[in-house]
């Protein structure tokens, strides 16, 4: 620890010193730890800053890994595929559906039931009633038209009804007709309508079916099955489509596991463990400025290291636990990073899709064992790297502690050194004053003045 002196120049001379300027100079000494605990808490909170990546990159990780590892992930997703469009449009394959292959034939598209009434003038008005009726419904809708009604408000007043029928009003040269179409297709939504109503001359209002409600009719291997609508969602389970035409000759539907999703999801993977592989090797090293990364020979990154490395050292045990990496076109680089060949896991998804799926679903295999040491890594819970960052999180309060303790103290030393150094100051500043006394004390006495 350095000294401090006291330039006050003469005894004799009364200038003193100055104490604000040597209070400061001792404190300035007092502090001296304050500049040790800075660099600490600089260094941890760099070290702070990749670690907080490191997590990220190990989440990101976890999650790419997730959509493979879960049950109700890439694994469970299926695709679908139908032959003839022109008959059949697939329109959702669910994760419940099974794989396999099915043939279908259209008989008949399911059709909603429409009638229009006789024209009406477009000044006539109208009166009477209007009954209206689905041929499932198990009671009759009727409206009591008021008089002086036009063919508009007649309209309004169906769709305003729980008929399930929609009114549109036409007009042509001829005049006005009322369009009644059935709110769902099929046989049971075709239309009974019962016109006691007429116009304002007399003439009675009549309906014309131009098309009968009617089901679908297709046949689903060698089922015969119908459909109120050609939207068909219950035929298959988790398999939805639509019937948009006739076809007398079998329609193949394959239903089959989404393979290209499997390999995006595997690269997508494969692109995550890179980019945490490539932050956990620039550790090692030194930045462009010649300087050591933070966590340069930290234990951390040869922990997160091993403990992935131990994950890729998997060899399956048995063919419940999988394959190996090399059967699924997965290899690891001597920098740590890992590549991946596309050909190579679409012919295995090909001849051998159950083993490419142990390899991530089953217990024991390398999906399940790498996620294990991801989640041992991360930096939630007891993860090496949550670990880390709640040890450095201690550190830096334990030497906040120690700066606000210290500058609780030096703020009392302060007080008490001013005060003891402004006394001692003043009384140097008081000699010259002192000794003029003594001075006319002695020449009061002897009678000589001292020069």
């Amino acid at each position: 620890m350095g000294s401090v002196g006291i330039n006050f120049g003469s005894a004799t001379s009364g200038a003193g010193f100055d104490v604000a300027s040597t209070v400061s100079s001792i404190l300035a000494i007092q502090r001296t730890p304050e500049t040790a605990w800075a660099a600490q808490t600089t260094a941890l909170q760099a070290q702070d800053t990749v670690l907080t990546k490191l997590g990220s990159n190990v989440s990101a990780v976890s999650t790419a890994l997730a959509s493979l590892t879960s049950f109700d992930g890439m694994f469970s997703q299926v695709q679908g595929a139908s032959s003839n469009t022109d008959a059949i449009v697939l329109t959702s394959v669910g994760s419940t559906a099974q794989s396999g292959s099915h043939t279908l034939t259209v008989q008949h598209l399911a059709t909603t039931a429409q009638q229009s009434s006789s024209a009406v003038a477009a000044s006539a008005t109208l009166s009477g009633t209007l009954t209206l009726q689905t041929a499932g419904a198990s009671a009759a809708t009727t409206l009591s038209i008021a008089s002086g009604s036009s063919l508009s408000q007649v309209a309004t007043q169906i769709n305003n009804s729980s008929a399930g029928v929609k009114a549109t009003v036409l007009t042509d040269s001829s005049g006005q007709y009322l369009s009644l179409t059935s709110r769902q297709s099929g046989a049971a939504a075709d239309l009974i309508v019962t016109s006691n109503a007429q116009n304002s001359n007399g003439t009675a209002l009549s309906f014309t079916a131009s098309q009968t409600g009617t089901d679908a009719k297709y046949r689903l291997d060698g089922v015969d099955l119908t459909s109120s609508s050609n939207s068909v969602t219950n035929a298959l389970a988790g398999v939805s489509f639509q019937l948009t035409g006739v076809s007398s000759s079998g329609v193949t539907v394959q239903i089959a596991p989404d393979e290209s999703g499997i390999v995006t999801a595997l690269q997508n993977f494969v692109s995550a463990y890179n980019t945490l592989s490539t932050s956990l090797t620039a550790q090692e090293g030194k930045d462009s400025a010649g300087n050591a990364e933070p966590l340069y020979g930290s234990t951390i990154i040869s922990e997160i290291q091993s403990s992935l490395s131990a994950a890729f050292a998997f060899q399956p045990s048995g063919s419940a636990n999988g394959l190996s990496l090399a059967s699924l076109g997965l290899a690891l680089s001597q920098d740590g990073t890992l590549s991946l060949d596309t050909g190579t896991l679409g012919a295995t998804l090909a001849s051998n899709f159950e083993g490419v799926s142990q390899s991530f679903l089953n217990a024991g295999s390398f999906g399940q064992n790498l996620t294990t040491a991801l989640n041992g890594t991360s930096a939630t819970g007891t993860g090496t790297i949550g670990l880390a960052l709640n040890n450095n999180s201690s550190e830096e309060s334990t030497l906040a502690n120690n700066k606000t303790t210290l500058e609780a103290r030096l703020a009392t030393y302060s007080a008490n050194l001013t005060k003891e150094l402004t006394l001692a100051n003043q009384i140097l500043q008081a000699i010259p004053q002192q000794l003029n006394e003594v001075n006319q004390m002695f020449y009061a006495i002897s009678g000589y003045k001292s020069s």
